[in-house]
């Protein structure tokens, strides 16, 4: 028998001591290096010449560049990233440390121009490249603003995108518009990066596009007023939904990219650099720099609520009473943050009150599923006054279950297929916020562990059969906001089972059986990030904490005994829990295929502690 009590209490131990006076962990939210590189280039543009913040962020993207000049957004990512690559480089040059002779910068040029040169970079970035005068803007809008005026009733309408897809195509619709530029003196000329000498036009518009875009036109044409009229009042529009939508500390929905396009947007419109409202945002995104090791990073949003609320649940699952001063401390800052506003959620779904939490500490208007079971789970054993506030994350919870019976992230319903007419790199990713795998099962886990709901009830019953439609083949479930099918598989399963689904189901034994077939030697389980842009389990070839954790967790979850396998995880996480290398920094969550990945500091404890203590409780009573 494996006896887990030290590595239970030393991971115990590792986050009491990095619990924050307000009862919260502010473990990092890192992800990448594109943020930092944009902050030099806001920063600079804007002529704030914060020369500490800049050269830190400068030394940060120097320190991480490949040995062939190329930057990476993942350590497997064989040569390395153009877009991450091209970012950097501008980065660098910009900020006035680094020349474009020198040795580095060259070798990042010539990977540059080895993978086809700036036209090949992301759509993102490309926008980025535009409004600071690099490319030119394309001749048509890559989304009519128009758009933002069409009625809800209409195929397509501005509600129909995910809030994420709205938070950056409102002021991205705005540049693209205006055509927005602006260069300062200090601005480097990224001409050599080019490959082709005529500059091509390269946001290209195919015939399916023509189509969608008369589709939109037509729609636009039903409405009363005249063209230049709704155009004005569709920019009118579009300004009017970033200000509303704005939070105390400046920035558009918490989020870095939408406020960097904000910023811009705002300005394009008319609005001086030194105005309160792009002051205040740029402020708001410096108030979220982390350091990591001595150097700043620029993080995308904070991770506060959810580093807090699964943080909570996971010491309270080792045995650490909800009566202890952490648990006390942590519980009462996630029932600060409970969202008593209503925001966009509200279009699909009018008839519920205010009740979910939000993923960062300045959120208060984007409430999304995840964090919102894994707040309640948190405060599922207090006792005392806070039974308004469970009811209210329930109902609001059940209320945001999609007709399909699954449930999404953020919204209710918000699926659009149209948005493979768009013109919009990842589209799928940036517009569209479907039921997934990890979100549904993970809200089966809550209701079915730590609810009443019956387990004949039609929520449970859509849910599961939503759940087993989309198993995969080979008995894995795709994972949309983790890497990747390891994160799905955990989240169905575990869900699956705590709501009664048997163990002998042909589902959960295809899922136990795939994860069988995919753990190492050395008893743990590693996944690539290359798996959510493949589409299909792509192996890491390393074990890493996470990924053990989660499919110890899904085994233990449907096993009656300690299983061979069981045994080698559990060992491989007792011995390798102080690991340091570079499998403890690789990102377990996603946000973009090939394009945006998530390194939480705090999966290295949570997930490991999760584990063993659920090993504990059912093996070692």
């Amino acid at each position: 028998m494996i006896d887990t009590s030290k590595g239970v209490d030393w991971l115990v131990e590792m986050l009491r001591r990095d619990q924050s006076p307000d009862g919260s962990w502010t473990y990092s939210f890192e992800t990448g290096l594109s943020t930092d590189a944009y902050m030099i280039i806001l920063l600079r543009t804007l002529e704030i010449n914060d020369e500490k913040l800049i050269k830190g962020l400068a030394s940060r993207i120097l320190s991480r560049q490949e040995k062939n000049g190329a930057w990476k957004l993942f350590y497997d990512e064989r040569e390395g990233n153009l877009t991450a690559t091209v970012e950097s480089y501008y980065a660098l040059l910009y900020s006035g440390y680094y020349e474009n002779k020198d040795n580095r910068l060259q070798a990042a040029k010539k990977f540059i121009l080895s993978k086809g040169g700036i036209e090949e970079v992301s759509m993102f970035t490309k926008v980025m490249l535009s409004l600071t005068g690099q490319l030119k803007w394309p001749r048509f809008s890559p989304l009519p603003i128009e758009i933002i005026l069409l009625p809800l009733n209409f195929p397509i309408n501005f509600y129909s995108f995910s809030v994420y897809g709205r938070a950056n195509l409102t002021p991205m619709m705005i540049l693209a518009d205006k055509k927005f530029t602006w260069k300062t003196d200090r601005s480097p000329d990224l001409s050599n990066l080019f490959v082709s000498r005529n500059h091509p036009d390269t946001w290209i518009r195919s015939n399916e596009v023509r189509s969608f875009f008369s589709f939109i036109e037509e729609g636009v044409k039903d409405l009363i007023g005249l063209p230049q009229n709704l155009h004005k009042l569709a920019i009118q529009r579009a300004k009017k939904y970033m200000l509303n939508h704005i939070e105390k500390n400046g920035t558009f929905y918490s989020y870095y990219s939408s406020t960097f396009l904000m910023i811009f947007a705002l300005l394009s419109l008319g609005y001086k650099k030194t105005d309160p409202i792009i002051t205040t945002a740029v402020n708001g995104i410096k108030s979220m720099k982390a350091e990591i090791n001595g150097l700043p990073h620029m993080q995308y949003t904070t991770a506060n609520v959810w580093n807090t609320s699964l943080i909570g649940y996971a010491l309270q699952e080792a045995g650490i009473l909800p009566e202890d001063k952490m648990i006390l401390h942590a519980n009462q800052y996630l029932l600060d943050r409970q969202h008593d506003k209503y925001g966009d959620w509200v279009i699909h779904n009018p008839n519920s009150l205010p009740g979910g939490w939000g993923f960062s500490n300045i959120n208060t208007i984007n409430p999304d599923i995840d964090d919102t079971t894994a707040t309640l789970r948190s405060l599922s054993r207090m006792t005392g006054s806070n039974q308004d506030a469970w009811n209210r994350g329930i109902n609001w919870l059940l209320s945001m279950q999609n007709d399909d019976g699954g449930w999404a992230a953020f919204e209710k319903n918000t699926d659009t297929k149209l948005f493979e007419f768009l013109p919009i790199e990842k589209a799928e990713f940036i517009l569209t916020d479907p039921s997934c795998a990890d979100i549904t099962g993970r809200t089966l886990e809550f209701l079915g562990n730590y609810t009443n709901v019956p387990k004949e009830h039609e929520t449970i019953k859509k849910a599961v059969k939503w759940l087993v439609d989309h198993q995969e083949l080979d008995g894995s479930w795709y994972g949309r906001w983790g890497i990747c099918y390891i994160y799905g598989t955990w989240g169905a399963v575990t869900g699956l089972a705590a709501v009664g689904v048997s163990n002998s189901d042909p589902s959960i034994e295809k899922a136990t059986n795939w994860l069988r077939t995919i753990q190492y030697a050395d008893g743990g389980w590693g996944e690539s990030c290359y798996s959510d842009s493949k589409g299909k389990y792509t192996p890491l070839k390393a074990s890493n904490l996470t990924h053990t954790a989660w499919a110890l967790d899904t085994l233990i979850s449907v096993s009656n005994s300690p299983t061979p396998e069981i045994r080698k995880g559990i060992s491989y996480l007792m011995w390798n829990l102080q690991k340091e290398d570079w499998t403890t920094a690789y990102p377990m969550g996603q946000g973009m295929a090939g394009a945006f990945y998530i390194h939480y500091h705090s999966y290295r404890y949570i997930f490991p502690l999760l584990a063993l203590a659920h090993y504990r409780r059912k093996f070692e009573a």
